[in-house]
């Protein structure tokens, strides 16, 4: 079936983006003209996933994750850009922000700090790991890592930790976190999150019409609102 309506969508997405499809949820349904089933994870996750044969109709991860799929043949034609996501820096509320406003200050607060949450699998947790190697404070660190599986932003509003670093758009959904700011300068990552359809879909022009619906110029109001810029 290669039509909008009457159709079903299954999306593989990055959590990244869990709080844009929540908030468009019936727009994009409307907009669109096709229902969609999401399942919201890291992006090696499902990169794992589709690179064992678990293929959906449409995959929203990273860049270079879309790219690497779309090279074994897994995904399929080209990779559309939806949105730019930057990693910050969250404290519980009504806890003292720490300075962040330059990487020198950056690192003095990563050190001063009792406990760092990061993510596991996602892109700032595979950043912050090999950022933390890069600037020679592994061993330093070690014991104040707690590393987590999508759950590094709860875990400071929890008060379990006294810092969580992680994507600005899966920080800002937590209630009871104080958002201090992105990483500082060139210790900033920027990921693009990016759709790819499947190879084997049978529903191209559903999926097609979702991809257009989420990118539309109308919904970059709420990307931002959600810590994203418009690809």
């Amino acid at each position: 079936m290669d039509s909008a309506a009457g159709t079903t969508v299954r999306i593989l997405c990055t959590n990244g983006l869990k709080s844009v499809f929540a908030a468009l949820d019936d727009d994009l349904r409307a907009t669109s003209g096709a229902d969609f089933a999401a399942d919201f994870g890291s992006t090696k996750k499902f990169t794992d996933r589709i690179a064992g044969g678990d293929v959906p109709d449409l995959a929203i991860l990273t860049d270079e994750a879309v790219d690497a799929l779309i090279a074994q043949g897994r995904l399929a034609g080209r990779r559309i850009d939806v949105a730019k996501s930057f990693i910050g820096v969250a404290v519980r509320q009504g806890a003292p922000r720490p300075d962040i406003a330059t990487p020198e200050a950056f690192v003095r607060t990563l050190k001063s700090a009792r406990s760092i949450a990061r993510s596991r699998l996602g892109a700032s947790g595979v950043h912050m790991a090999s950022l933390i190697h890069r600037l020679g404070l592994a061993d330093e660190l070690a014991d104040k890592i707690h590393v987590y599986d999508g759950y590094a932003g709860q875990a400071c509003a929890n008060g379990e930790v006294e810092i969580a670093i992680q994507q600005i758009s899966e920080l800002m959904p937590v209630d009871g976190l104080d958002i201090v700011g992105p990483l500082p300068g060139d210790l900033q990552k920027v990921t693009m999150f990016s759709a790819g359809i499947g190879a084997s879909t049978r529903h191209r022009a559903a999926v097609e019409a979702l991809v257009a619906s989420l990118r539309s110029e109308g919904h970059a109001s709420v990307l931002r609102a959600k810590g994203l810029e418009p690809a």
